[in-house]
């Protein structure tokens, strides 16, 4: 199937799902009319308490009595099936949207152009990172500046994509700024490139910072994924 039609067929699926929602909402029954009868009717002679004789008790409802729904009981079956269905098609909408993002990034940044830049960090020992400046061709395709959760993220084997964009078939240069914090909390800023050829088919480089133990300092390095 073709992205055209995968993409269609996902926004006729949205398009059902929104203008299902009020409908099925219409072909719910109305409540029963509580005040069925007259307000001035007079009940029937039988049904009268003041009938019964002195010290009987009345295991049952006097006739035309309305009866109050129990506190706390569950919802009408109707109701919670009305609830499921709306739950169900929320579900919908999100996967929905799930497979348009997906068909989005296809249209956008189609595999034979497509080249994805991820970030890794190994230890963590000799630098904390701050911030990340990327380069491709002399051009600045991305500036990060990372938080604190999103750092300590990297040191538990978090990988981040810092760009994703589209390149010609040839050969390009890549070059990574690195801001932070070095050894005894100096700050550090260091680069590293990488002169890498694009061929047909998508691209994945990743920029790995790693600790050298013997020198006690940071190492940086770009990895090609062929």
């Amino acid at each position: 199937m073709s992205i055209n039609h995968r993409l269609a067929r996902a926004a006729a699926w949205m398009a059902c799902a929104i203008l299902a929602m009020p409908l099925l909402a219409q072909d719910q029954p109305p409540p029963p009319d509580a005040a069925a009868a007259p307000a001035d009717a007079t009940p029937p002679a039988d049904a009268s308490v003041s009938d019964a004789p002195a010290g009987t008790l009345l295991s049952e409802p006097v006739d035309g009595a309305a009866q109050a729904p129990p506190e706390g009981g569950e919802p009408p079956a109707d109701t919670r099936a009305l609830d499921e269905t709306v739950q169900g098609l929320k579900k919908d909408v999100v996967d929905l949207n799930r497979e348009l993002f997906m068909l989005e990034e296809e249209l956008l940044f189609p595999a034979n152009t497509q080249v994805a830049v991820f970030v890794s960090m190994d230890i963590g020992e000799f630098f904390a990172i701050d911030s990340l400046t990327l380069k491709i061709d002399n051009k600045e395709v991305a500036n990060y500046l990372y938080t604190p959760r999103e750092a300590e993220a990297l040191l538990k084997g978090g990988v981040h994509r810092v760009y994703l964009g589209n390149l010609k078939v040839g050969e390009h240069q890549l070059v990574a700024f690195f801001n932070g914090k070095g050894p005894m909390e100096r700050d550090y800023k260091r680069g590293a490139n990488l002169k890498f050829e694009k061929g047909v088919g998508a691209k994945y480089l990743e920029l790995r910072i790693t600790d050298r133990q013997r020198k006690g300092q940071p190492e940086f390095q770009i990895k090609d994924w062929e």
